[in-house]
């Protein structure tokens, strides 16, 4: 999400489809009013997001709604899925755990990571930590890649935003890539490693 004055951070990583002028994803769209406006950055292990709700997401008075913490872990790790193996990937299954509500106007971050791969699927967990880093949420999930050709009659985008969609996903500036001396996901940037 953007700061508290509308700025994205100065470490932002673009996801792909900002290459589409007026992409409207619910989570990271910055033309989608009713969004969340998520950003995200590098983090040591993969992808994070930091973000603070207000009344519009409320659930409870002073909570935010259960099913927005999906969503944010869900983005968080579909777009590094995205952004490490360059493929676009749909959610075939997710499971979130919740520790202890989150409260609107207070400051979170969710911190995704890569898991196992099966079958021909991408696996990611995603934590969601307060101001001190104490765990309030965890989700994890299995997600299922897709050529842009395979599912072009199911999107809603003109010929040209999909062939700059493809582009971006080919020709990366910035990527997320396997640290294997580690084990973790650490960020590239221009294939170089940061």
């Amino acid at each position: 999400m953007t700061d508290h004055t509308g700025t994205p951070p100065a470490d932002a990583v673009t996801v792909p489809w900002s290459v589409v002028p007026d992409y409207h994803c619910f989570g990271c769209s910055p033309h989608n009013s009713s969004g969340l406006g998520l950003r995200f950055t590098r983090h040591a292990d993969g992808l994070r997001a930091r973000f603070r709700l207000d009344r519009r997401f409320e659930s409870y008075p002073g909570v935010v709604h259960g099913g927005l913490i999906g969503v944010i872990c869900d983005e968080v790790m579909g777009n590094l899925i995205v952004l490490a193996r360059r493929v676009p990937a749909f959610t075939v299954s997710q499971r979130t755990r919740f520790l202890t509500p989150l409260l609107i106007e207070r400051d979170y971050h969710c911190v995704a990571t890569l898991s196992t791969d099966k079958g021909g699927t991408i696996g990611a967990v995603a934590d969601i930590l307060d101001e001190d880093d104490g765990l309030c949420a965890s989700a994890s999930a299995v997600y299922r890649p897709f050529a842009l050709a395979d599912v072009r009659h199911q999107l809603t985008l003109a010929d040209a935003d999909v062939a700059r969609l493809e582009y971006a996903l080919s020709t990366p500036e910035t990527h997320i890539a396997p640290d294997t001396s580690s084990g973790s996901n650490t960020l590239h940037r221009n294939g170089v490693l940061t």
